[in-house]
C-alpha cells in the first residue's frame, strides 16, 4: 500500500476517534499498524484500544512493543491502562523509579527519555513528565499513601502549571494549608502568555486572606483580557462571566457567612450551567445554612437521578434529611457518600454533625478526627471538635482546638464567634468581648444569621457593667430579629441594672 493511502487511513482513525466511533478506530488502526509496524502507528492503535475500554489488550500491545521502556509516552499509556485495571503496584513499576521530595522536586528520573511522536497540529502540549507525576499521585492516593500522593501532585503542577488536575486534587482534597498553597503557587513557572492563569489559580486556592485582598484577586482576573483583533479594541474576551470564577466567588461568600448572597449567585450560575458540580456543592451548603429544605430536596432528587455513583449526590440527600431534622436517615446517606468517595470532605463533616445533633459525642468525634486526618489543610474538623468539647463543658480543650482552627483559617467569623462563646462560659468577659467584636469585623454585611453573636456581645458588655454598650448591641440585635423575646428580656434587665 502506498504512503498516501496509509496516511488517509490514519486520518480515518483520527476522525473515528473524534466522532467516538472507537470500534471503527480500532479496526483501521490495527490495519495501519500491520502495514507499517511504525511505533507511532502502534501507539495510535493502543490509544484507540484504550478509548474503546480494551485496557488489557492495549496494555499487552504496548508491553509487547520494544519501544515501551524507551519512550515515556508508551510507558505512560501502559500505566494508564494499569490504572483503569486498578493494578496500582504494576502501574508504579511501569512509570519507573523516580524519587520526589516534600516540595515536589523530582530526582533520579528517566522522564527526559521521550521520543516525540508525530503531532497533528502545532498546539501547545502539556509536559508528559507532569502527566506521569500526576498518575503516580493517583496511584499512591489509591493505595492510601496520602503523603506521597501529595508530593507527586506538587511535582506534577510544578513540572507544568497547565496540569490543572494536579492542583485540583490538592485543593479539593484539602491536602495543603493556606500558606503551603500560596507557597506552591509562587513557585510555579508560568509562561509569559499565562499571566491570566496565575491570577486565576490565586482565586482557586484557599480564600483566607482579608476581604480586600480576596476581592482584589477577583478584580485582577476579571480585568485579564485577550484582544483577538488588535485593530478592533471592542472585540475583547474576558473571564468576567466564567462559571469557574463565579463558583469561586460563591465559595468565598459561603466562607464569609454571606449565605444569601452565595445562594443567589449559585442559583443564577446553575440556571446557566445546571451540571456544574463545584457550584452545586456550594449551592447545597448555602441552602443548608439558610434552611431551604425544598431546594435541597429538588437538588438531591436531580443529582441522584443524574449521578447515582457520585458522593455529591448522596451528600445532598443527607443534607436534606439533616435540614428537616431526620438525623438517622441523614447519617445513613452521609455514610454512603463517604463509602463512594473517602476523600469527599463535606460528607465526613456532615456525618459528624448528624451524630452531634443527637448528642452522640463519641461517634461525632470519631468522624471529625477522621476528617482532620484525611484533610490536614481544612480547619472545619478542628472547629467542630472544639464545639463538641464545648458542649461537654471542656472549655480549655475547646479553646485549644478553636485556636488551632484560627491558625488554619484566620478569616472565618464562626471561629471567632466560638472563641467568644467559650471565653464567656469561662467568665473571661473582656476576652469574650474581644472575640465577638472580631467576629463582627469579619462579616462583610450583618444579617439575621449573625443575630446571636450580637446578642452574646451585649450579654458580655452587661456582665462587664458597661451598660450603654450592652443596650446599643441589644437594640442592634432587635433590628436583625425584631421578635426575639430573649433579646427584649436582656435589654429590659440591662435597663433595670442601670437604674440600680
Amino acid at each position: 500500500m502506498r504512503e498516501e493511502q496509509i496516511e488517509k487511513l490514519r486520518g480515518v482513525v483520527r476522525d473515528c476517534v473524534s466522532k467516538h466511533l472507537y470500534s471503527s478506530a480500532i479496526f483501521f488502526a490495527d490495519k495501519v499498524a500491520a502495514f507499517t509496524n511504525d511505533p507511532a502507528d502502534i501507539y495510535m492503535q493502543a490509544q484507540a484500544l484504550f478509548l474503546g475500554r480494551h485496557y488489557r489488550r492495549a496494555y499487552h500491545l504496548l508491553n509487547a512493543s520494544k519501544i515501551v521502556l524507551r519512550d515515556l509516552r508508551f510507558r505512560y499509556l501502559a500505566a494508564k491502562c494499569l490504572e483503569e485495571l486498578k493494578e496500582w503496584d504494576q502501574c508504579l513499576l511501569m512509570l519507573g523509579d523516580a524519587k520526589v521530595d516534600e516540595h515536589g522536586n523530582v530526582y533520579d528520573t528517566e522522564d527526559c527519555n521521550v521520543v516525540y511522536l508525530d503531532k497533528d497540529s502545532e498546539d501547545r502540549e502539556i509536559n508528559i513528565s507532569a502527566a506521569t507525576c500526576f498518575l503516580r499521585g493517583r496511584a499512591y492516593e489509591a493505595m492510601e499513601n496520602r503523603a506521597l500522593a501529595r508530593q507527586w501532585y506538587k511535582a506534577a503542577i510544578k513540572a507544568d502549571p497547565l496540569c490543572y488536575e494536579a492542583l485540583d486534587c490538592l485543593i479539593e482534597n484539602h491536602v495543603l494549608t493556606c500558606e503551603e498553597e500560596t507557597s506552591l503557587l509562587s513557585s510555579l513557572q508560568f509562561g509569559p502568555e499565562d499571566g491570566w492563569l496565575s491570577s486565576f489559580y490565586s482565586c482557586l486556592i484557599k480564600k483566607y486572606d482579608k476581604e480586600s485582598v480576596v476581592e482584589a484577586k477577583f478584580r485582577e482576573v476579571e480585568k485579564e483580557s485577550c484582544n483577538s483583533n488588535p485593530s478592533s479594541p471592542s472585540f475583547t474576551h474576558t473571564l468576567k462571566n466564567d462559571t469557574d470564577l463565579l463558583a469561586c466567588k460563591a465559595e468565598y461568600f459561603n466562607q464569609c457567612g454571606e449565605y444569601q448572597k452565595c445562594f443567589e449567585l449559585t442559583s443564577d450560575l446553575l440556571e446557566k450551567d445546571p451540571f456544574h458540580l463545584k457550584c452545586t456543592l456550594v449551592h447545597i451548603t448555602a441552602a443548608m445554612e439558610l434552611g431551604n429544605s425544598n431546594e435541597l430536596y429538588l437538588m438531591a432528587s436531580n443529582l441522584v437521578k443524574d449521578y447515582p455513583q457520585k458522593a455529591l449526590s448522596w451528600f445532598a440527600v443527607g443534607c436534606y434529611y439533616y435540614c428537616i431534622k431526620k438525623y438517622d436517615q441523614s447519617r445513613c446517606y452521609f455514610s454512603k457518600a463517604t463509602s463512594l468517595d473517602g476523600t469527599f470532605a463535606p460528607a465526613w463533616i456532615g456525618f459528624g454533625n448528624a451524630y452531634a445533633a443527637q448528642e452522640e459525642g463519641d461517634q461525632a468525634m470519631t468522624a471529625y478526627r477522621t476528617a482532620a486526618r484525611l484533610f490536614p489543610g481544612c480547619h472545619l474538623p478542628t472547629l467542630y471538635i472544639g464545639m463538641e468539647y464545648m458542649r461537654t463543658h471542656s472549655y480549655k480543650l475547646a479553646e485549644q482546638f478553636f485556636m488551632q482552627a484560627k491558625a488554619f483559617c484566620p478569616s472565618d467569623p464562626l471561629v471567632y464567634n466560638e472563641l467568644g462563646v467559650v471565653a464567656y462560659n469561662m467568665k473571661e468577659y473582656n476576652k469574650s468581648v474581644l472575640w465577638f467584636e472580631k467576629t463582627l469585623k469579619h462579616i462583610p454585611s450583618l444579617s439575621q444569621l449573625w443575630e446571636p453573636t450580637v446578642v452574646n456581645l451585649a450579654h458580655a458588655y452587661r456582665k462587664l457593667k458597661i451598660y450603654h454598650e450592652a443596650i446599643s448591641y441589644y437594640e442592634r440585635a432587635l433590628t436583625l430579629s425584631p421578635r426575639s423575646l430573649s433579646t427584649y428580656a436582656g435589654l429590659a434587665y440591662t435597663y433595670h441594672l442601670q437604674v440600680k
